[in-house]
């Protein structure tokens, strides 16, 4: 079943949004060499409480971090540790979200430590531009594979073989922080449920420099490429509006990420 939110709902999520972008922020400007994935989760624990929310992935079946912190070959669902340490030229996906008076928000970068080789620059680059594509079709009338299609068709449209990680993608968010429908990241237009008003989605694509397949570590958690090459993964929260997408965890609502793409947000 597909949680359906009335406008005032959606205000709470935006509410939500905004203090999980916030933690990310924090988080991102602490990101330096020799700092431990373990601190980087206190900075977001911290920020998340001090603005009167609590961190929804700590204790979700189990998980021990307030955000996922996975480096370099890690796609997904790291778990933070006070005895890991970046280095320079390390890739950190910080996957963050928070719930606020029982609405969930959700939104994930990637963050290379230091100055990023050409190769990881242009990785970093296409993951966040397929998610900005996908976002960017998140239009009352639209088919719930249009979003999927978009991100594909960014991903696909560069001359590197970028892998697409299969099974893993986006979700609905709401009074939960996964809910239906599953949002693949690639697939055929015009397919699924229909957009409408009142929607909430996460779009997060995942996208290797090699071989996309994976392997899941003994931690029950870690989601590592199998070929040991590195990954990247985006993320947002965000309503389907009347007036247009309404990027939930992003400052300006999405203007400057959908400007490309000649579609304007809700303000």
């Amino acid at each position: 079943m597909i949680q359906i939110k009335t406008a005032q709902e959606i205000e709470l999520m935006r509410a939500s949004g905004l203090i999980t972008a916030g933690a990310l922020k924090a988080v991102r400007a602490a990101v330096a060499p020799g700092v431990t994935t373990g601190e980087l989760d206190a900075v977001a624990e911290d920020y998340i409480r001090s603005h009167g929310a609590v961190p929804n992935f700590l204790g979700y079946h189990g998980f021990t971090g307030t955000i996922c912190a996975s480096v370099n070959d890690e796609v997904v669902h790291g778990i933070p540790n006070r005895e890991r340490r970046l280095a320079a030229g390390d890739n950190i996906s910080i996957d963050c979200g928070a719930v606020l008076d029982g609405w969930h928000s959700d939104s994930a970068i990637t963050v290379t430590v230091g100055d990023p080789s050409p190769e990881d620059a242009a990785l970093l680059e296409v993951t966040e531009r397929s998610m900005w594509a996908g976002l960017a079709r998140a239009i009352a009338g639209g088919r719930l594979t249009d979003i999927s299609h978009a991100v594909e068709e960014s991903i696909r449209s560069h001359e590197h073989p970028y892998g697409i990680v299969d099974h893993y993608g986006g979700h609905g968010i709401g009074t939960e922080m996964h809910q239906d429908p599953h949002v693949l990241n690639y697939g055929r237009p015009g397919r699924g449920p229909k957009l409408v008003p009142g929607m909430a989605l996460a779009i997060e694509p995942m996208v290797t420099v090699g071989d996309p397949a994976t392997a899941e570590l003994d931690d029950g958690w870690t989601v590592v490429t199998k070929d040991g090459s590195r990954a990247a993964h985006f993320e947002h929260s965000v309503a389907i509006t009347p007036e247009g997408p309404w990027v939930l965890t992003a400052e300006d609502g999405g203007l400057a990420g959908l400007a490309p793409f000649g579609v304007t947000p809700r303000q």
